[in-house]
């Protein structure tokens, strides 16, 4: 594989997706039945992070998002002693059910589902508010709620990927080829991928066939500048996601993002 950016069509293979979308259905399933009372495979989850915003290259960890009824953070808002944890102990039982014998942690944010061919879900139960933004529990420093709003990220990334002619979605798909064979044991989260992506790409796009295109290289150089001209003032400041705008940590990302944008212009 070259350091130029290039279409990453299908990278997941179509029975890997297959065996994903088979899990998340018996995943929404069997919360549904315990806070819902239903047995819907579909209704109250959404895919999030890299794989709900289409630009992961890998299915080692897959995320979503499990809406809970809101009269259920009633209840776990008004318990003493981190109802947040409840809350998450509450999800972990319920997935329990369904997976007897799998490992599945409750930690911080998140219910984790470890599977035995290598593939992890990592479930976010959420409340949904008026606007459109979720509501969820981090039962992290005694225990609070935070928010978040992964549908304006994912329409975000889709609308600018199409105004690109796909090159969005293929520059965050490289970015972590580079890092996953290169530079794995560096710390850089697909969000900052994804959302310093979103920025340097500016009005950059494919070319169709028969349209004049840059010189090989200069894409990248485009990116690699656009990094040294912000890096401090993200550094300082954050980063913030698009669409959501949620503020994003970068400090100690800032290193492998710069190395993976060096290889790039190599």
């Amino acid at each position: 594989m070259g350091t130029r950016v290039i279409r990453y069509d299908n990278i997941i293979p179509k029975d890997e997706r297959d065996n994903i979308s088979s899990r998340y259905r018996q995943i929404t399933k069997a919360v549904n039945r315990e806070f819902w009372g239903t047995a819907s495979e579909t209704s109250n989850s959404i895919y999030v992070g890299s794989y709900g915003r289409n630009t992961a290259i890998s299915t080692s960890d897959i995320d979503i998002l499990v809406c809970l009824p809101f009269s259920k953070f009633d209840s776990y808002n008004r318990l003493t002693g981190n109802g947040q944890s409840k809350l998450l102990q509450a999800v972990r039982q319920a997935l329990k059910v369904s997976y007897p014998n799998s490992d599945i942690r409750a930690d911080g944010q998140i219910v984790k589902i470890n599977f035995y061919d290598g593939i992890s879900f990592e479930i976010l139960p959420a409340f949904k508010n008026l606007d459109g933004s979720y509501t969820h529990a981090d039962s992290n420093m005694g225990g609070r709620w935070r928010s978040t709003n992964p549908k304006e990220e994912q329409s975000a990334i889709r609308e600018k990927n199409n105004l690109s002619n796909g090159l969005l979605v293929a520059t965050c798909r490289h970015i972590r080829y580079v890092r996953d064979n290169f530079y794995k044991s560096y710390k850089l989260p697909g969000i900052v991928i994804d959302s310093f992506a979103y920025y340097a790409i500016s009005d950059w796009k494919f070319v169709n066939f028969g349209e004049k295109a840059a010189e090989p290289g200069t894409y990248e150089k485009r990116l690699l500048n656009y990094f040294e001209e912000n890096r401090y003032y993200w550094e300082r400041v954050g980063l913030y996601a698009p669409g959501s705008n949620e503020y994003i940590d970068v400090a100690n990302s800032m290193e492998s993002l710069e190395k993976v944008l060096r290889y790039m212009n190599g």
